[in-house]
């Protein structure tokens, strides 16, 4: 008979941040041991909040299915011996199969007999297999663990109780002296401890004792209190995910509540006020439609709506010193100059083994400097650039900065154009930190741009000079995130910047400083092959096929811009007959030139027929078409440069014996196919693209 199976591990308040990931790990963990033991079930519900992480399995079987084996073994003759006994070959396996010889078959498969043994295992009960998750439950994995009393589990907090209830049995089991029942607890003050008599009826139960355990229904009603408090005060409530998300996970029976501070805290800068709301305190914003900030506030209490009045004053006495606080600091940051506060960089370290900041801003100077030239940025552009690289971080010795590190840039911005620095100087601050994170925008403007890629690219190649290369996991200077913004900066941008050369050309203005003296083509080669990497996982990301992503990046690397649309035109053809056919001729090209001896050219006096000529032709075409193509980056000219030239090859294939006796011939075919060879091979590896059946 199936029945419902809760499983509930009761904690001490958990971390926000650590409560989704850890419902998600048990949830996976416990299908797959599900899986593994052949059990049948029904669906499976997770619910989580700081203090419980549960999972609830519709249906589970009362047993494992009785499992029917038939297996084979050994040929008859050389199971038995002359006289019919079993040989050690048959005995071993009955043995291996647990089965007496008595027991073996013989039956004919393909006009030879085998010995067969059939076995017959009962499935066990699904009461006596659950205890077993104990050790999935012990060997849940956090960001951070600790120790209690003296206990030997480390664990992100203290289990309080545990609930594994099968039906209306409890299943027996304990960890760190905590038995398994069928008592549970509900809100820590409105609720109250009490007994499950049944699984299926523990998210309702726990509602009674003010817990809504599954997370998005709590995530569902705070938005819809948000919602709710726009509409009566004509409101609105930029609602950030990460924060929502976080509110979610502190609260166990969210009620939303508002609140308000002196207006006069609004002549500080937007992102300040938003900063100190969001990150000190976990509150949301409120604006008036045309976006301006308004001097309320909304939290999410965890509890009801008793003494909600109190609650509120409470908040807003707390935000008033926090924002006391930020106005403070904002005065007293305009007291110091911009060149005061920049000299102060020098006695900042950036990394003992690389140098100060102060000395990282003059490297930026220096790779801000040669990025707009090669970027082929204007005049005015250039200057931008060069003052802001100048001025780039002095907002790191700010109070604002220090107290709110979140805020850096923006407040560089605020106060470079209170500092009397040109609106595009500033906004070049503010954008060298875009994009900060997955998904996030990326610089507006060129010098945001140029001044963005020097300092990621900076960041990405002094590491690597001390030998700070990510490896697995560990990437304690967030390397990766770096280079996959620079990746983005450059896709967006369509600037005509090759990751090769910015890592070769930041490299060796590092090595001239003196930073590095030895293993500098190895840490060249390594950082070659780190951008690529990075630039193979964002052309995944954007949903490439694996193999037009590798086809893609065996060619020569080029401009971001035009590997991504190269990867996407050839995804576009990919389903295409005509792409197939085209795609096995220039494949039989340069599978053939892999054979061309180096350092011989195409001589026309040693052609045999008008075939070869034709070739010749077209490879001088598709040259010229390609140069043309590249010129205005049009990915589309590039592949029918390529494309026009399949029945040139044909033909050339179906008169032409490449592989002639006489040297000389062919060698100069190989060659002829070599130098079409490497056209083709400067937009793909077309021999990595896989077609379907």
């Amino acid at each position: 008979m199936n029945k419902p199976f809760l499983l509930e591990l009761g904690l001490e308040e958990l971390p926000a941040r650590f409560v989704t990931p850890s419902i998600t790990q048990l949830a996976e963990k416990v299908q797959a041991w599900l899986d593994d033991k052949g059990l049948s079930y029904g669906e499976i519900h997770s619910y989580a909040t700081p203090r419980r992480l549960a999972i609830l399995v519709e249906d589970l079987a009362d047993r494992q299915p009785d499992i029917h084996d038939e297996s084979r073994g050994p040929a008859l003759k050389i199971a038995k011996d002359e006289s019919g006994a079993w040989t050690k070959a048959a005995l071993g396996f009955a043995k291996g199969q647990g089965v007496e010889t008595s027991q073996l078959e013989i039956k004919a498969v393909n006009g030879t007999d085998y010995v067969f043994a059939k076995t017959h295992k009962k499935g066990e009960k699904t009461s006596v297999l659950l205890p077993e998750l104990k050790e999935l439950i012990t060997g849940l994995t956090f960001p951070k663990s600790m120790r209690w009393n003296t206990y030997s589990l480390r664990y992100a907090r203290p289990i309080q109780w545990l609930v594994a209830l099968y039906g209306e049995d409890v299943i027996p089991f304990s960890i760190n002296g905590i038995e398994t029942g069928r008592n549970t607890t509900g809100h820590r003050f409105l609720g109250a401890d009490f007994p499950l008599d049944n699984p299926i009826e523990y998210a309702d139960a726990l509602k009674r004792q003010y817990v809504i355990a599954d997370a998005e229904e709590r995530k569902a009603a705070i938005v819809s209190q948000l919602k709710q408090m726009e509409e009566e005060h004509s409101w609105v409530v930029p609602i950030d995910e990460a924060l929502l998300e976080e509110v979610t996970q502190l609260v166990e029976y969210p009620t939303a509540l508002s609140g308000s501070f002196d207006d006069s805290f609004l002549a500080l800068p937007k992102e300040v006020l938003i900063t100190t709301m969001r990150e000190h305190q976990r509150y949301f914003p409120v604006e008036a439609k045309d976006g301006r900030l308004l001097p309320y506030f909304i939290t999410v209490r965890n509890g009801n709506e008793e003494y909600i009045e109190n609650v509120a004053k409470g908040n807003e006495k707390v935000l008033r010193a926090r924002l006391s606080d930020a106005a403070f600091f904002y005065h007293e940051d305009q007291k110091i100059s911009l060149q005061a506060a920049n000299a102060k960089l020098d006695n900042i370290v950036f990394h003992e083994a690389i140098g100060t900041m102060g000395e990282k801003v003059a490297r930026i100077g220096e790779l801000s400097k040669w990025l707009a030239g090669e970027a082929n940025l204007g005049a005015q552009e250039r200057q931008t650039v060069e003052r802001a690289a100048a001025i780039a971080k002095f907002d790191l010795v700010t109070y604002m900065v220090g107290e709110f590190p979140e805020l850096q840039g923006r407040m560089g911005q605020e106060y470079a154009e209170k500092a009397g620095e040109t609106p595009q100087v500033a906004k070049a601050i503010y954008e060298q930190y875009l994009p900060r994170y997955a998904g996030d925008k990326v610089p507006e403007t060129e010098a945001g741009a140029v001044l963005a890629l020097a300092d990621k690219l900076d960041t990405v190649v002094s590491c690597f000079s001390i030998g700070l290369i990510p490896t697995g996991s560990q990437d304690p200077y967030a390397l990766r995130r770096q280079a996959t913004g620079i990746i983005h900066i450059l896709l967006q941008t369509e600037m005509p910047l090759t990751l090769e050369n910015m890592a070769v050309h930041a490299l060796d203005s590092i090595a001239k400083k003196g930073f590095m003296t030895e293993k500098v083509e190895t840490t060249k080669q390594e950082l070659i092959s780190f951008f690529a990497n990075r630039l193979k996982h964002v052309m995944l990301e954007a949903g490439f096929r694996y193999d037009i992503v590798d086809a893609v990046l065996a060619a020569p690397l080029v401009d971001v811009y035009t590997m991504f649309a190269k990867a996407r035109l050839l995804t576009e053809r990919a389903e295409d007959r005509e792409f197939k056919e085209v795609t096995e001729s220039l494949s039989r090209v340069t599978n053939l030139a892999k054979k061309a001896p180096k350092g011989v050219f195409v001589s026309e006096n040693l052609f045999e027929n008008e075939t070869e000529s034709r070739l010749l032709a077209a490879t001088l075409e598709v040259e010229f078409g390609l140069a043309e193509a590249w010129k205005v980056k049009d990915a589309y000219a590039a592949y029918q440069a390529l494309a026009q030239c399949r029945a040139t090859i044909n033909t050339f294939f179906d008169h032409t014996m490449v592989m002639a006796d006489n040297e000389a011939t062919r060698n100069n075919r190989l060659a002829l196919l070599d130098r079409l060879a490497k056209s083709i091979q400067s937009y793909a590896d077309f021999q990595k693209i896989v077609f379907s059946a």
